[in-house]
């Protein structure tokens, strides 16, 4: 399976915004990471693939500069943070994290499933699977199992970027063929050991930290090269942190991310160019 794979991963209302920039401000330099014959996308990666799948990266950009109408904001206390630590350091697996976990999605309170989703579809181009392929991830809260869904899942693009999106605790989780799911950065950040079999992939990983049994993309990354592709991995910078701000789930910070994204690309055109074969000179 040749080819090329940009993977997107987790990180909040910030990576949406940092993720579209990066892009953008790539495809300025003439690195157009659109033409990925697979786009795979977790958590807030998903709603950005399937932004890109249905526009152009332009369009994608500017989405994230206009205001934030029909978001809901949200935050991760200090409780919930624990409760996720614990179940990092307490977990061997990644399914086992998952289970963890997706028992406590499943007794948090949560604002009402119809207003999250209504959200969620503020977010989409179209409601409808692109033709060219899109995986999005998501994990079973009873089996801590990854699910990947696609236009062949026999499931709406809303209802697979919902579940993709429902960080546990805060977001409720999304039913899909009787089952609850949540976030697929349960399972891991990035989830780029999805790209194994392409030669060519980039991962954008708004969250760079592994832990326990839950694999960083710099880790999956180096695994894929080891595989033979070739693989490179782009994280916030100190400044895009900074524009970040603390709450990663506050939607008002998806403009400052995305301009903080566009600034940063112009750092790695060179290397994303190299993997990608953008053709820019040496």
């Amino acid at each position: 399976m040749a080819g090329k794979a940009l993977v997107l991963g987790g990180g909040g209302s910030s990576g949406i915004g940092w993720m579209a920039g990066v892009l953008y401000g790539l495809g300025e330099a003439g690195v157009d990471l659109s033409d990925a014959d697979v786009v795979i996308g977790t958590s807030a990666g998903s709603a950005v693939g399937a932004q890109m799948r249905a526009s152009t990266l332009k369009e994608v950009y500017e989405r994230q500069l206009a205001a934030p109408e029909g978001e809901i904001a949200a935050r991760l206390g200090k409780s919930l943070m624990l409760r996720f630590v614990w179940a990092t350091v307490s977990a061997r697996t990644p399914e086992a994290y998952g289970r963890k976990i997706g028992r406590m999605a499943l007794a948090a309170r949560t604002p009402p499933a119809a207003a999250r989703r209504a959200a969620i579809e503020t977010r989409l181009v179209s409601p409808e699977w692109p033709e060219r392929a899109l995986r999005l991830t998501a994990v079973d809260t009873v089996t801590g199992e990854l699910r990947v869904f696609d236009k062949d899942s026999g499931v709406s693009l809303g209802d697979a970027v919902a579940a993709s999106c429902a960080v546990p605790g805060v977001w409720p989780p999304v039913t899909i063929e009787d089952r609850r799911w949540i976030d697929g950065g349960i399972h891991s950040p990035a989830n780029a050991q999805l790209a194994e079999g392409y030669d060519q992939v980039v991962v954008l990983a708004p969250m760079t930290l592994g832990g326990g049994p839950l694999v960083s993309a710099a880790t999956q990354a180096r695994r894929l090269t080891e595989q033979g592709a070739r693989a490179v991995v782009v994280s916030p910078s100190p400044e895009a942190k900074q524009a970040f701000g603390r709450n990663l789930l506050d939607p008002s910070i998806r403009a400052a991310a995305a301009r903080a994204g566009r600034e940063q690309a112009s750092a790695h055109v060179a290397e994303v160019g190299e993997v990608w074969g953008s053709g820019l000179p040496g």
